[in-house]
């Protein structure tokens, strides 16, 4: 009699092909799910909604592949028994496919860790207030005095079943103050950090929204990946709103229903949880990306004529890697415990 090891059932469901490896990790995940959509992606996947489409995908390369190979027996022959157009059709289709999955990785990832958001600004420009009114209660200390923050003030927010990590930093300016300049040093390390910059500016100081603009502009040069919103309070009479502004008043919970719908937005981007596979884990992610490059070889190898033994290595390579995700071809028994090690004893 001994202690079960980290994940030992769940990798025995595995090795006994109750489980493929991707529903494996996402016992996982379900478990350590910390919103609705992070427990939806886990538990689409662990039904094997992901697998499936693996799987069909998988099916098609094998197609096509056991044609090309088929080729290589009569090669004297000079006969192809696969079709070319048919197959770039295809491997185009597969490429979009696989690269759809790819590109959910960032909103899977975002869900699964919780999205970090920065609200930044000049003192006094309203951010205790903003991040009191988005978590719905007094979190932060508010004052009229400018520079009432001195450090950083982090807390979750669930808005539509997605985490967001609000990050209240201290209002940035040129100061002496010793206390308060570190507290500016680290706001701007949170700004490095965060996946989306809340700008917040006094709407009617016509000089701090200048400012506001201009190092809006500067932070999407310094951080091009990043989502960076300018936020106009104290518009507490004015509607006006696009793509890239977004007018509120903090202190009156004017257009804090609107700013949450604006951040639920970025996260998703086009997809639908309903209907939509999201990828939330690394090395599924890799693994697809390394599918894509092989599919790629293939097809622009078909557009130079390249013999049909080295179109059939390519696709085999893509179908290895989507099969990696799987664990369809063997996995390397370090993977599998990198993989079982984070999970709780015995599950």
């Amino acid at each position: 009699c001994r202690m079960a090891n980290p994940g030992e059932f769940t990798q025995r469901a595995f090795m006994n092909g109750k489980l493929d490896l991707s529903q494996a990790e996402a016992v996982a995940d379900l478990i350590s799910a910390q919103s609705k959509q992070a427990h939806r992606i886990a538990l689409s996947q662990l039904r094997g909604g992901f697998s499936e489409k693996l799987s069909n995908l998988r099916g098609q390369l094998i197609h096509f592949a056991s044609l090309i190979e088929l080729e290589l027996d009569f090669a004297e022959e000079d006969v192809e028994f696969a079709d070319r157009t048919a197959l770039k059709n295809k491997l185009k289709e597969v490429i979009q496919i696989t690269q759809r999955l790819a590109d959910s990785f960032d909103l899977g990832n975002a869900i699964k860790n919780g999205i970090p958001v920065a609200i930044v600004g000049e003192p006094n420009a309203g951010k205790s207030t903003l991040l009191n009114q988005l978590l719905g209660e007094d979190r932060a200390i508010v004052s009229n005095i400018a520079g009432t923050t001195r450090d950083v003030i982090e807390e979750t927010l669930n808005i539509d079943g997605i985490l967001f990590r609000l990050i209240d930093t201290a209002g940035i300016r040129e100061t002496q103050e010793t206390i308060e300049a570190l507290g500016i040093e680290r706001s701007m390390q949170k700004i490095a950090l965060s996946q989306i910059v809340l700008v917040l500016t006094d709407g009617q100081d016509k000089l701090q929204l200048e400012k506001a603009k201009t190092w809006v502009e500067s932070l999407k040069i310094q951080y091009p990946e990043k989502t960076i919103l300018l936020v106009q309070n104290k518009m507490d009479d004015s509607e006006y709103e696009n793509l890239e502004t977004i007018c509120i008043s903090a202190k009156y919970g004017k257009g804090i229903d609107t700013l949450k719908t604006r951040l639920s937005n970025l996260v998703k981007g086009d997809f639908d949880f309903e209907n939509d596979i999201i990828v939330s884990n690394v090395r599924h992610q890799e693994a697809l990306l390394k599918t894509i490059d092989a599919l790629q070889k293939a097809l622009y190898g078909m557009e130079i004529g390249i013999a049909a033994d080295f179109l059939a290595m390519d696709i085999r390579a893509a179908m290895r890697y989507l099969g990696n995700i799987t664990g369809e071809i063997e996995v390397d028994r370090d993977i599998l415990g990198n993989i079982f090690q984070y999970f709780c004893i015995g599950k």
